[in-house]
């Protein structure tokens, strides 16, 4: 596994940490734990992101090389 790959994998855990804190946030009325779990779901996707981006520009110079 490459690091690209975990930075993946760390970006869908983000994600996940994210949703489950604005759950726990609203089921507690507590607006401060709803918005720190947006902020970590936001992260987690642009991580994912930039990971993909990352593969585009690797696969494009690969292909160039041919």
């Amino acid at each position: 596994m490459d690091k690209n790959d975990k930075d993946k994998l760390e970006g869908f855990g983000d994600e996940a940490k994210g949703k489950a804190k604005q759950v726990a946030g609203d089921l507690r009325g507590d607006d401060d734990q709803k918005a720190e779990g947006k902020a970590d779901e936001l992260m987690g996707k642009v991580k994912k992101g930039v990971a993909d981006v990352k593969d585009r520009v690797k696969d494009a110079a690969d292909d160039l090389k041919k």
